[in-house]
């Protein structure tokens, strides 16, 4: 448990208080059949009154006393793992947010959001649990083992017997379940991705009508989950009562004996009833303890997923200082593969130049590599040879944020938040005026905006589903251009467009002061053509670069494009 560490140490001082007044509160509980066998032997076995009100007042002081102790540690139990509770679960989305994509490839998001939740519920009980019962638990029995030894060595024999039984049924519950609850959480994660993935994909299921087809993958996973939670639980539902025969017998045959020594002068009648008592008491910790290995297994697996988060690569490093970068961009020699893909490279030994404030098209059929060289610019991933610099600088040497604050990107597919227009816009640029807004959107040609019923105060669904996709585009275009950084990158963002808007859009970017450098990623080699230079790709490998005029010389599958896309149009 040294994951957890720095949050015992947090709350130290509360966990400690609550750990005194359980273990004050299991004392109280175990004087109990002590003062009940006192009632018996002085007070009611001898018709004494006097002794029964006695030892009767003492019994209820300290059961009220118990009570007192009970509620500080249940008050405090509470709050101690409802905060610890919290903590985790910010660490978490606060590693989570700094993923690197390396890390985020490997954990899917479904399982990310189980782990968050799930796992750290079970966490957040197994603390309550501890503080409230869980070391009273062990407290109890001991100290009704000790006691019931000292009213009657005899008996207590009984008692060690039972414990080492049920000492065996406990390891073999433990062996058994630990597998079964990695399954079952596993068993969750993918429940939660069938149903993440629906919510996300439900206008596509509704326009291929796939119904039966989703509601038979999520029968699947729901079933399996089922399942899991059924092998899981079996392994509890059999030793439990078992636990409990084995303890019931030996209650039995302690009053059989006790009343043989009876008797026999041996044993009082308090005694036997404070055995009785102390027995019961035994059993009732024994179940506690089993379900306290149970749910330290299901903690276990918790703890391992957790762990598996924390342990995964963040976003790279923070050190070195902010830098103002002009928009000068440069290859030499890259060459990388997606960790965990197919081993083939996605950009094969690549090279070019960019001078600030020129425009570059990448284009190039799909799979060619042109949004990986995007990702590469933002340090998304880490090439796996050669370099990369951006204002003459190599971004492995760059603090990140640093090198992010001075690159912009609208993304292929624009990913809008659930609040207003504005906010999403002003994700370019926190600071923004409202002036600075307005004129963002103008350049994005983001007009349809002052027709909503609030304009930029009207409220976005999550990922923009009650708005359009070429509306979606271009307040994505319009926060991208709100950044004013010395990059600017745009990810096939007017793709939505129609070629009237597209040109209007593409005329405002242009319009901008020449200190910024635009990239854009494009099929359309009509949008590609006004760049001051352009790349050409194909399957991960440089086949072109240079101006239009140059490639229509030169580059025989930029012919190949240009004749499909422009002059069959123009014959059409």
């Amino acid at each position: 448990m040294k994951l957890y560490g720095k949050y015992f140490k947090k709350y130290k001082f509360p966990f400690l208080v609550a750990v005194f007044c359980v273990a004050l509160e299991a004392v109280c509980d175990l004087l109990g059949p002590t003062l009940m066998s006192n009632i018996i032997n002085t007070g009611i076995e001898q018709g004494s009154l006097t002794h029964v009100t006695y030892w009767g007042i003492r019994m209820l002081l300290v059961t009220l006393v118990g009570a007192c102790f009970a509620v500080t540690r249940n008050i405090l139990a509470s709050k101690v793992s409802q905060r610890m509770g919290a903590d985790l679960r910010y660490d978490l989305f606060e590693k989570i947010v700094y993923f690197s994509e390396d890390s985020a490839d490997k954990i899917e998001s479904g399982s990310l959001i189980t782990r968050m939740t799930n796992d750290t519920a079970q966490i957040t009980q197994f603390v309550n649990g501890i503080m409230r019962i869980f070391l009273k638990a062990p407290i109890t029995c001991i100290g009704s083992i000790v006691l019931a030894t000292l009213l009657n060595v005899k008996l207590s024999l009984i008692i060690y017997m039972v414990v080492a039984v049920v000492a065996i049924f406990i390891i073999i519950s433990m062996k058994l379940s630990y597998p079964r609850f990695y399954q079952l959480q596993k068993a969750m994660d993918k429940v939660n991705l069938t149903v993440q993935e629906y919510l996300i994909g439900v206008r596509f299921v509704k326009a291929f009508g796939t119904y039966d087809k989703e509601t038979e993958r999520f029968e699947e996973t729901n079933t399996n989950l089922m399942q899991k939670g059924i092998s899981s639980q079996i392994v509890i539902t059999l030793i439990a009562p078992l636990m409990t025969l084995t303890v019931g017998i030996g209650t039995v045959i302690a009053i059989y004996l006790g009343s043989r020594l009876f008797t026999v002068n041996l044993a009082t009648p308090g005694d036997i009833t404070a055995f009785t008592i102390y027995m019961a008491q035994i059993l009732t910790s024994l179940i506690m303890i089993t379900n306290i290995f149970n749910t330290f297994v299901r903690t276990k697996a918790s703890t391992l997923r957790i762990k598996e988060v924390f342990d995964c690569g963040g976003d790279f490093t923070e050190d070195g200082e902010r830098k103002e970068l002009n928009g000068s961009i440069k290859f030499k020699n890259v060459t990388f593969a997606y960790p965990g893909g197919s081993g083939v490279p996605a950009i094969k030994d690549l090279s070019f130049s960019v001078d600030t404030g020129q425009s570059l098209a990448i284009i190039g059929p799909t799979g060619s590599g042109k949004s990986t060289i995007a990702w590469l610019l933002l340090r998304f991933y880490d090439v796996n040879s050669g370099k990369i610099l951006i204002g003459g600088y190599d971004v492995k040497e760059l603090n990140i944020n640093s090198l992010r604050d001075n690159i912009a990107i609208v993304p292929q597919k624009p990913m809008l938040f659930s609040g207003t227009v504005a906010q999403n816009i002003r994700w370019g640029d926190s600071d923004a005026d409202e002036d600075m807004l307005h004129m963002a959107a103008d350049k994005a040609q983001a007009g349809f905006i002052r027709q909503m019923p609030e304009e930029f105060d009207s409220v976005l669904g999550s990922s923009g589903v009650n708005i359009s996709g070429g509306q979606k585009q271009r307040i994505s275009i319009a926060r991208g251009l709100l950044k004013k950084s010395s990059i600017l990158i745009l990810d096939d963002a007017t793709s939505a467009l129609d070629a009237v808007t597209e040109a209007k859009v593409r005329e405002n970017i242009d319009a901008q002061a020449r200190k910024q450098t635009i990239i854009t990623i494009t099929q359309r080699c009509g949008t590609a053509m006004s760049s001051d230079k352009i790349l050409v790709m194909d399957n991960g490998v440089k086949v072109g670069f240079g101006t239009h005029k140059e490639l229509m010389e030169n580059c025989e599958i930029y012919q190949d494009i240009y004749r499909t896309q422009i002059e069959s149009s123009k014959e059409g």
